[in-house]
Protein backbone atom coordinates (compact mmCIF):
# COMPACT_ATOMS: atom_id res chain seq x y z
CA UNK A 1 0.00 0.00 0.00
CA UNK A 2 1.24 3.34 -0.70
CA UNK A 3 2.38 5.83 2.02
CA UNK A 4 -0.32 7.78 3.37
CA UNK A 5 1.92 10.33 5.27
CA UNK A 6 4.83 12.79 4.47
CA UNK A 7 8.32 10.77 5.93
CA UNK A 8 9.01 13.42 7.94
CA UNK A 9 5.71 14.60 9.53
CA UNK A 10 7.11 14.09 12.86
CA UNK A 11 10.53 15.17 12.50
CA UNK A 12 11.29 17.11 15.66
CA UNK A 13 8.65 15.91 17.68
CA UNK A 14 9.05 14.07 20.91
CA UNK A 15 5.91 11.67 21.44
CA UNK A 16 5.81 9.56 24.59
CA UNK A 17 3.71 6.76 24.41
CA UNK A 18 2.23 4.90 27.82
CA UNK A 19 2.40 0.88 27.49
CA UNK A 20 4.90 0.99 24.36
CA UNK A 21 6.87 -1.76 24.76
CA UNK A 22 3.78 -4.46 23.56
CA UNK A 23 0.87 -4.74 21.44
CA UNK A 24 -0.73 -1.78 19.54
CA UNK A 25 1.12 0.58 21.70
CA UNK A 26 4.54 -0.69 20.26
CA UNK A 27 3.22 -0.62 16.99
CA UNK A 28 2.39 2.88 17.36
CA UNK A 29 5.50 4.45 18.73
CA UNK A 30 7.46 2.05 15.85
CA UNK A 31 5.56 3.81 13.28
CA UNK A 32 5.96 7.39 14.97
CA UNK A 33 9.34 6.69 14.73
CA UNK A 34 9.39 5.96 11.06
CA UNK A 35 8.16 9.12 10.35
CA UNK A 36 10.51 11.14 11.84
CA UNK A 37 9.68 11.21 15.63
CA UNK A 38 11.72 10.70 18.82
CA UNK A 39 10.08 8.16 21.06
CA UNK A 40 9.81 7.37 24.47
CA UNK A 41 8.08 4.47 25.45
CA UNK A 42 7.00 3.81 28.91
CA UNK A 43 5.05 1.10 31.07
CA UNK A 44 5.83 -1.32 33.78
CA UNK A 45 8.25 -4.25 32.54
CA UNK A 46 11.28 -3.27 31.60
CA UNK A 47 12.23 -5.65 29.76
CA UNK A 48 9.72 -5.06 26.67
CA UNK A 49 10.32 -1.33 26.33
CA UNK A 50 14.16 -2.25 26.23
CA UNK A 51 13.35 -4.54 23.47
CA UNK A 52 11.46 -2.04 21.73
CA UNK A 53 13.40 0.88 21.67
CA UNK A 54 16.36 -1.26 20.61
CA UNK A 55 14.67 -2.20 17.44
CA UNK A 56 13.32 1.49 16.86
CA UNK A 57 17.08 2.37 17.27
CA UNK A 58 18.64 -0.83 15.01
CA UNK A 59 16.12 0.41 12.29
CA UNK A 60 17.18 4.09 12.13
CA UNK A 61 15.18 6.02 14.99
CA UNK A 62 14.87 7.54 17.85
CA UNK A 63 13.49 6.13 21.07
CA UNK A 64 14.01 5.61 24.54
CA UNK A 65 12.42 3.29 26.90
CA UNK A 66 11.62 4.00 30.83
CA UNK A 67 9.74 1.88 33.61
CA UNK A 68 6.91 3.42 35.15
CA UNK A 69 4.58 3.22 37.75
CA UNK A 70 1.72 4.78 36.36
CA UNK A 71 -0.49 4.61 39.21
CA UNK A 72 1.94 6.64 40.80
CA UNK A 73 1.91 10.61 40.51
CA UNK A 74 5.43 10.91 41.44
CA UNK A 75 6.57 8.02 39.17
CA UNK A 76 4.93 9.66 36.09
CA UNK A 77 6.80 13.18 37.27
CA UNK A 78 9.90 11.65 37.20
CA UNK A 79 9.56 9.78 33.95
CA UNK A 80 8.71 12.78 32.11
CA UNK A 81 11.46 14.41 33.72
CA UNK A 82 14.03 12.07 32.44
CA UNK A 83 12.44 11.43 28.86
CA UNK A 84 12.86 14.83 28.16
CA UNK A 85 16.32 15.23 30.06
CA UNK A 86 17.12 12.71 27.06
CA UNK A 87 14.98 13.25 24.04
CA UNK A 88 14.08 17.19 24.84
CA UNK A 89 10.81 18.71 25.05
CA UNK A 90 7.68 16.38 24.52
CA UNK A 91 5.51 18.02 22.02
CA UNK A 92 2.41 14.97 22.24
CA UNK A 93 1.23 12.15 24.16
CA UNK A 94 -0.44 8.82 23.44
CA UNK A 95 -2.20 7.52 26.32
CA UNK A 96 -2.47 3.46 25.73
CA UNK A 97 -1.34 1.89 29.08
CA UNK A 98 -4.09 -0.30 30.27
CA UNK A 99 -4.62 -3.27 32.18
CA UNK A 100 -7.88 -5.25 31.84
CA UNK A 101 -9.47 -8.55 32.93
CA UNK A 102 -12.75 -10.34 32.97
CA UNK A 103 -14.65 -11.11 36.16
CA UNK A 104 -17.95 -11.26 37.63
CA UNK A 105 -18.38 -7.91 39.07
CA UNK A 106 -20.20 -9.31 42.55
CA UNK A 107 -17.01 -11.03 43.17
CA UNK A 108 -14.21 -8.33 41.73
CA UNK A 109 -11.85 -7.10 45.06
CA UNK A 110 -11.29 -3.59 45.96
CA UNK A 111 -7.78 -4.25 45.08
CA UNK A 112 -8.83 -5.77 41.51
CA UNK A 113 -11.06 -2.62 40.90
CA UNK A 114 -8.11 -0.41 41.75
CA UNK A 115 -5.46 -1.77 39.84
CA UNK A 116 -7.33 -0.94 36.40
CA UNK A 117 -8.68 2.31 37.61
CA UNK A 118 -5.72 3.52 38.58
CA UNK A 119 -3.69 2.25 35.78
CA UNK A 120 -5.98 3.12 33.05
CA UNK A 121 -7.76 6.54 33.94
CA UNK A 122 -5.05 7.97 36.82
CA UNK A 123 -2.26 6.87 34.84
CA UNK A 124 -3.61 9.14 31.90
CA UNK A 125 -4.51 11.63 34.27
CA UNK A 126 -1.42 12.15 35.18
CA UNK A 127 0.65 12.18 31.98
CA UNK A 128 -2.00 14.38 30.37
CA UNK A 129 -1.56 17.05 33.23
CA UNK A 130 2.23 16.28 33.41
CA UNK A 131 2.66 17.22 29.62
CA UNK A 132 -0.19 19.84 29.49
CA UNK A 133 0.94 21.84 31.87
CA UNK A 134 4.49 21.98 30.47
CA UNK A 135 2.88 23.18 27.46
CA UNK A 136 0.99 25.92 28.42
CA UNK A 137 4.15 27.09 30.30
CA UNK A 138 5.87 27.01 27.27
CA UNK A 139 2.94 28.14 25.05
CA UNK A 140 3.47 24.98 23.08
CA UNK A 141 0.26 23.52 21.32
CA UNK A 142 0.40 20.16 22.28
CA UNK A 143 -1.91 17.28 21.13
CA UNK A 144 -2.66 14.01 23.36
CA UNK A 145 -4.87 11.12 21.83
CA UNK A 146 -6.01 8.24 24.16
CA UNK A 147 -6.84 4.47 23.87
CA UNK A 148 -10.32 4.11 25.01
CA UNK A 149 -13.26 1.25 23.94
CA UNK A 150 -16.12 0.70 22.48
CA UNK A 151 -18.03 -0.29 25.38
CA UNK A 152 -16.62 2.80 27.90
CA UNK A 153 -20.09 4.47 26.85
CA UNK A 154 -22.54 1.65 26.93
CA UNK A 155 -20.55 -0.98 29.36
CA UNK A 156 -19.70 -4.47 29.05
CA UNK A 157 -20.91 -7.15 31.57
CA UNK A 158 -17.94 -8.51 33.26
CA UNK A 159 -15.33 -5.84 32.32
CA UNK A 160 -16.29 -3.42 35.13
CA UNK A 161 -13.29 -1.87 36.04
CA UNK A 162 -12.09 -1.39 32.34
CA UNK A 163 -15.88 0.33 31.23
CA UNK A 164 -15.60 2.63 34.32
CA UNK A 165 -12.03 3.68 33.39
CA UNK A 166 -12.40 4.20 30.27
CA UNK A 167 -15.21 6.39 29.97
CA UNK A 168 -13.23 8.41 32.49
CA UNK A 169 -11.21 8.44 29.84
CA UNK A 170 -13.42 10.55 27.43
CA UNK A 171 -14.48 12.81 30.25
CA UNK A 172 -11.12 13.85 30.70
CA UNK A 173 -11.01 13.95 27.21
CA UNK A 174 -13.75 16.08 26.28
CA UNK A 175 -13.73 18.24 29.14
CA UNK A 176 -9.88 19.25 28.98
CA UNK A 177 -10.38 19.77 25.34
CA UNK A 178 -12.87 22.11 26.13
CA UNK A 179 -10.44 23.88 28.94
CA UNK A 180 -7.50 23.61 27.22
CA UNK A 181 -8.56 24.78 23.47
CA UNK A 182 -8.02 27.98 24.53
CA UNK A 183 -4.14 27.20 24.58
CA UNK A 184 -4.15 25.28 20.82
CA UNK A 185 -3.75 21.75 23.12
CA UNK A 186 -6.16 19.06 21.06
CA UNK A 187 -6.76 15.76 22.90
CA UNK A 188 -8.99 13.05 21.24
CA UNK A 189 -9.34 9.56 21.35
CA UNK A 190 -9.68 6.19 19.49
CA UNK A 191 -11.96 3.56 20.71
CA UNK A 192 -10.52 0.44 18.71
CA UNK A 193 -12.70 -2.91 18.21
CA UNK A 194 -10.91 -5.80 17.83
CA UNK A 195 -7.13 -5.48 16.86
CA UNK A 196 -5.55 -8.81 18.28
CA UNK A 197 -2.62 -8.85 20.02
CA UNK A 198 -1.02 -11.85 22.05
CA UNK A 199 -1.54 -9.92 25.43
CA UNK A 200 -5.15 -8.99 25.31
CA UNK A 201 -6.13 -12.26 22.89
CA UNK A 202 -4.73 -14.32 25.97
CA UNK A 203 -6.80 -12.18 28.80
CA UNK A 204 -9.95 -11.09 26.86
CA UNK A 205 -10.44 -14.52 24.41
CA UNK A 206 -11.09 -17.58 26.20
CA UNK A 207 -13.90 -18.87 24.14
CA UNK A 208 -12.58 -19.60 20.54
CA UNK A 209 -16.40 -19.74 19.24
CA UNK A 210 -17.56 -17.15 21.25
CA UNK A 211 -14.61 -15.05 19.83
CA UNK A 212 -15.82 -16.22 16.25
CA UNK A 213 -19.63 -15.48 16.84
CA UNK A 214 -18.36 -11.64 18.26
CA UNK A 215 -16.37 -11.22 15.22
CA UNK A 216 -19.38 -12.44 12.57
CA UNK A 217 -21.64 -9.53 14.04
CA UNK A 218 -18.56 -6.65 12.82
CA UNK A 219 -20.26 -5.29 9.70
CA UNK A 220 -17.06 -5.46 8.34
CA UNK A 221 -16.64 -9.12 8.76
CA UNK A 222 -12.75 -9.07 10.20
CA UNK A 223 -10.85 -8.02 12.61
CA UNK A 224 -8.53 -4.40 12.10
CA UNK A 225 -5.02 -4.27 11.14
CA UNK A 226 -2.74 -2.65 12.93
CA UNK A 227 -1.44 -0.75 10.42
CA UNK A 228 -5.25 0.68 10.20
CA UNK A 229 -4.54 2.27 13.99
CA UNK A 230 -1.49 3.63 13.54
CA UNK A 231 -2.25 5.31 10.55
CA UNK A 232 -5.25 6.91 12.27
CA UNK A 233 -3.29 7.64 15.36
CA UNK A 234 -0.55 9.42 13.22
CA UNK A 235 -3.70 11.58 11.69
CA UNK A 236 -4.82 12.45 14.94
CA UNK A 237 -1.70 13.90 16.42
CA UNK A 238 -0.42 15.47 13.42
CA UNK A 239 -1.83 18.64 11.76
CA UNK A 240 -4.20 17.30 9.25
CA UNK A 241 -6.61 17.08 12.39
CA UNK A 242 -5.84 20.52 13.54
CA UNK A 243 -8.94 21.44 14.05
CA UNK A 244 -10.57 18.01 15.11
CA UNK A 245 -10.49 18.29 18.99
CA UNK A 246 -12.97 16.64 21.62
CA UNK A 247 -14.20 13.54 19.71
CA UNK A 248 -13.44 9.77 19.81
CA UNK A 249 -13.08 7.81 16.75
CA UNK A 250 -14.42 4.32 16.75
CA UNK A 251 -12.57 2.08 15.00
CA UNK A 252 -13.87 -1.11 15.14
CA UNK A 253 -15.43 -2.38 11.34
CA UNK A 254 -19.30 -1.04 12.68
CA UNK A 255 -18.84 -3.58 15.83
CA UNK A 256 -20.39 -1.17 18.10
CA UNK A 257 -23.58 -0.76 16.18
CA UNK A 258 -24.41 -3.83 16.28
CA UNK A 259 -22.93 -5.14 19.82
CA UNK A 260 -22.31 -2.11 22.12
CA UNK A 261 -21.21 -4.50 25.03
CA UNK A 262 -18.97 -6.59 24.23
CA UNK A 263 -18.62 -9.28 26.37
CA UNK A 264 -22.13 -9.21 26.92
CA UNK A 265 -22.54 -12.25 24.99
CA UNK A 266 -20.54 -14.18 28.01
CA UNK A 267 -24.51 -13.80 29.96
CA UNK A 268 -25.44 -16.41 27.61
CA UNK A 269 -23.45 -19.08 28.98
CA UNK A 270 -24.14 -21.23 32.34
CA UNK A 271 -22.20 -19.00 35.19
CA UNK A 272 -20.59 -22.08 35.79
CA UNK A 273 -18.78 -22.61 32.38
CA UNK A 274 -18.16 -19.01 32.56
CA UNK A 275 -16.47 -18.70 35.65
CA UNK A 276 -14.40 -21.80 34.50
CA UNK A 277 -13.19 -19.62 31.55
CA UNK A 278 -11.94 -16.65 33.43
CA UNK A 279 -10.28 -19.07 36.42
CA UNK A 280 -8.31 -20.60 33.24
CA UNK A 281 -7.01 -17.38 32.58
CA UNK A 282 -5.14 -16.81 36.10
CA UNK A 283 -1.67 -16.86 35.82
CA UNK A 284 0.07 -20.19 37.45
CA UNK A 285 1.58 -19.61 40.83
CA UNK A 286 3.75 -22.06 39.87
Amino acid sequence: MAELFNQEIFTGEHIVVTGGGTGLGRAMAMRFATLGAAVTICGRREEPLLETAKEIKDNGGLATGISCNLKEYEAVEAMIVEAEARQGNITKLVNNAAGNFLAPTEQLSPNGFDAIVKTNLYGSFYATQACGKRWIERKHQGAVMSIVTTYAEHGSAFLVPSAVSKAGIIALMKSLAAEWGVYGIRLNAIAPGPFPTEGANSRLMPDERLAEKMYKLIPLQRVGEHSELTDMAVFLLSDLSSYLTGEVIYLDGGASLTSAGQFNLFTELPREKVMQMFESLRPSKK
